[in-house]
This record gives structure tokens, C-alpha cells and sequence, in this order.
């Protein structure tokens, strides 16, 4: 089995255009289910797998603690495994083709209010080229509702500085324009003429973000520096560079920011995915009303 999820994992990179995380979190899914089938159920041959077997497995994990949401994942990992390898003509039936996802629980990740973001904001500072990278990074995450992936693989050639826009690839790889704001296009602009080069190195490896040692910062490394950023302004909740990300959308859309335009800032194919992470709350929502209905309010 060790070398179909090799050229599984080929596929997913040459074919299907996955980001490195995705294709990883997929063949660690898979190689603990092919460990499972291998050694407690003595199944060799991918052939052999029928959808009891699957049924097992994920009673397996569950029985470890797994969450619904981590055994949605590992099943979608399954199903596009076996997908492939009827594609491929490996097989000839897809097991997992009838089995459901368990559901997953509606859980809103953290927000941050304005007060919350702006008391963030305030703290940053460009005295130094990492303090100024630092800065850029926080207010561009926020600035443009940014994943955190995104945000790290920008590249120099995807500012465009004279019509106030960053291009950048989302999930499967799709390119999006995004505007961003004077305020932070300034704070930018400071950053790659006087900072940037103190950061880079003799080879440029074209990256907006460089870490001290001239190559390419890591996503890591920028959710360390957010949580102590937080911990140090007061800021309590759980928070990620996906926070910032879910504030960007919430901000909008109670500021009367029409659902539509959220969603292709954020790069959702679909707008379920876009009202089922954006949180509003009934106020927001009478707020609108009344000001967007011809009998709101009266």
C-alpha cells in the first residue's frame, strides 16, 4: 500500500494542484489507516478493502478521542483515496462511496472586536525590519481577510502597489484580487524599500515575509509571535492568524457589507461556506433590517 499512497501523493501534487499542507494532512490520514488495515485487520491488498473494514476504522479513532471533525477529515482523505484508485483502474468499486460523515458540530471560531483589533494594532511598531515585518504582517492579515498561507507565500511580484491590490492563490491554487487600504499600503510600501533589504540575504528568494535569516518565514513562526502579541496587550481569547481572518469578515458584514462581496474576498466557492463562518449576531441582523427594508424600523 506504501507505494499506491506514493503516487496518490504525486497525483494530489501534479494533478490536482494541492498546497503542501493539504497533501500532507492527506497522507498522514491515509497512512495511519493503511497501518490499521495492515496490522488489525491483516488486510495486504487494497483490493481486499470492503466498507465494513472502513466502518471500523472509524469507530477505531473515535474510540481514541478523535473529534467528528477529525473523523470527517480522515474519511474525506479515504474517500479521495479510493476515488483515485479507481480511476487508476487499481480497483474496481469504491468502498467508501456509501458511507456518511458524521456531523460535525457548528463551531464559530473566536472574534475579536474592533476595540480588540484596533488595541492590537496600536501596540505594533517599525522601528526594527522585524518589528516593521511584524507590523505589515498583523495589518495585511486583517486588511484583507487573508489565510494564514496565503499571507506567508506572498511574493513580491503579487503587489500591485499602483492599483492598491495584492493577487494571491487560495484553495486550488485560484488567484483573487484583494484591495487593501492606504494606511496599510504605506506601512508596506516602508517595509520593502527600507526594511526588506536588511532582512534579505545574497540570494532573494522573492518572498514579501523573509525571516532574520533572509529566507522564507514560516506560518509557525508567525502564530508564536501573534499569541505572545496578545498575551502581551491583554488579549485573552484563543486567537490564531485565523482569528484576524474571521474578524475581517465579521467586521464587514456588521458594517451592512453584502454577503457576496464577503465571499470573494475570502475566496469561498460557495456562499453556504461564507454565511456558515461568518458570525453575526441578532442585533447585526435587526440593525440591517431596519435600515435596508422600506418598513425597517417604523
Amino acid at each position: 500500500m506504501e507505494e499506491l499512497i506514493l503516487e496518490y501523493r504525486n497525483y494530489l501534487v501534479s494533478e490536482k494542484m494541492r498546497s503542501s499542507n493539504t497533501v500532507n494532512s492527506y497522507i498522514s490520514d491515509l497512512e495511519n489507516y493503511c497501518y490499521y488495515l495492515t496490522n488489525n485487520l491483516l488486510i495486504e491488498n487494497v483490493k481486499d478493502i470492503e466498507a465494513e473494514h472502513i466502518k471500523k476504522y472509524l469507530s477505531y479513532i473515535k474510540s481514541l478521542g478523535y473529534s467528528a471533525s477529525s473523523i470527517s477529515r480522515a474519511l474525506s482523505s479515504i474517500k479521495s483515496f479510493h476515488k483515485y484508485l479507481l480511476i487508476e483502474e487499481v480497483c474496481v468499486n469504491n468502498p467508501a462511496s456509501s458511507i456518511v460523515s458524521p456531523k460535525k458540530p457548528k463551531k464559530l471560531p473566536a472574534v475579536l472586536s474592533v476595540e480588540e483589533v484596533m488595541l492590537l494594532l496600536n501596540s505594533l511598531n517599525n522601528d526594527t525590519p522585524i518589528s516593521s515585518r511584524n507590523q505589515v504582517m498583523v495589518e495585511l492579515i486583517y486588511a484583507c481577510g487573508l489565510r494564514v498561507s496565503e499571507l506567508v507565500d506572498l511574493k513580491l511580484g503579487d503587489l500591485r502597489m499602483t492599483s492598491k491590490m495584492i493577487s494571491t492563490r487560495g484553495k486550488g491554487s485560484k488567484e483573487r484580487l484583494i484591495p487593501v487600504n492606504d494606511y496599510c499600503l504605506k506601512l508596506l510600501r516602508n517595509y520593502i524599500i527600507n526594511d526588506r533589504p536588511k532582512l534579505c540575504k545574497a540570494v532573494d528568494p522573492g518572498f514579501v515575509f523573509l525571516n532574520a535569516q533572509g529566507g522564507h518565514y514560516s506560518r509557525q513562526s508567525f502564530f508564536l509571535f501573534l499569541k505572545d502579541k496578545c498575551k502581551e496587550v491583554g488579549i485573552t481569547k484563543e486567537i490564531s492568524p485565523h482569528t484576524l481572518r474571521h474578524s475581517f469578515a465579521t467586521h464587514l458584514l456588521e458594517a451592512g457589507t453584502d454577503l457576496r462581496i464577503i465571499q470573494e474576498l475570502l475566496g469561498h466557492e460557495s456562499i453556504s461556506t461564507t454565511q456558515i463562518y461568518t458570525h453575526i449576531n441578532n442585533k447585526t441582523i435587526k440593525n440591517v433590517y431596519d435600515l435596508a427594508h422600506p418598513r425597517g424600523g417604523k
